[in-house]
């Protein structure tokens, strides 16, 4: 591993965020190659100058980001480089990204678990419900549409298949609101960057919607954590242009 160029944490702001963004940075560049493994938790401590809790959260990041995996009794190895995510939108005022963020912490503590009992519990017309939804937002993207209806469907119908009336009590009133693109103004959307973040998100919605009809809890739970981890990312980066 080449020597790396890291910089000692500021108590200002979330700790182990300025972990991961260093991390990451240092892989992107090639510092930390595909294959490598990072260093020890230890290491990471006394170069970062924080404790185990920051560091243990960044790495968390990370992994839920796909960039790295952990192996017992081989260590955490790069696995993928970061991509460039497309930004479906020019710019974002402060107040709608906070918002944004808020709701997609919100969602990352429910959706997932609800995945995962979609699993388990799905019937024959929640698998037609969630192949209907993911047909109709293909088919808004295609047609040039932001598909936000389309996307709340598949979440609701993700929702549905739990059999819980108390997750969907929960989550209804979030409504529309609970997709990001609904709070963006249409005069400020990149149509063709927004176009490749759509594509985007219809490949994690197939990875949702292949894991529950596969009746495989820990993948689905895992594909909703990676859809919205992703998404957050996505969203943080304007609060960092800022």
């Amino acid at each position: 591993m080449k020597m790396l160029k890291l910089e000692r944490i500021t108590q200002q702001g979330s700790l182990s965020a300025q972990i991961a963004r260093q991390l990451e940075t240092s892989i992107a560049n090639g510092h930390i190659a595909v294959g490598d493994k990072l260093p020890t938790e230890s290491e990471l401590c006394d170069m970062f100058g924080v404790s185990r809790t920051a560091v243990r959260e960044a790495i968390a990041h990370l992994r839920s980001s796909g960039l790295i995996e952990t192996r017992r009794g081989i260590g955490t190895r790069v696995i993928q480089t970061p991509r460039s995510e497309p930004s479906p939108a020019r710019r974002i005022s402060a107040n709608t990204v906070e918002d944004i963020l808020h709701v997609l912490e919100l969602r990352l503590t429910l959706e997932p678990r609800a995945a995962a009992l979609a699993a388990e519990r799905h019937d024959d017309d929640d698998a037609r419900r969630l192949e209907s939804a993911h047909g109709a937002f293909q088919e808004a993207m295609k047609q040039g549409r932001q598909a936000r209806h389309e996307d709340y469907q598949f979440h609701r119908a993700l929702i549905e298949a739990t059999h819980n009336p108390f997750f969907l009590s929960f989550y209804e009133p979030l409504s529309q609101e609970a997709i990001p693109r609904a709070r963006l103004l249409s005069n400020e959307l990149n149509v063709e960057a927004a176009r490749r973040y759509l594509e985007m998100v219809a490949g994690e919605h197939q990875a949702i919607l292949d894991a529950v009809l596969a009746r495989d809890p820990e993948r689905a739970e895992d594909a909703v954590r990676r859809h919205f981890a992703r998404a957050r990312q996505t969203y943080c980066a304007y609060r960092e242009k800022e």
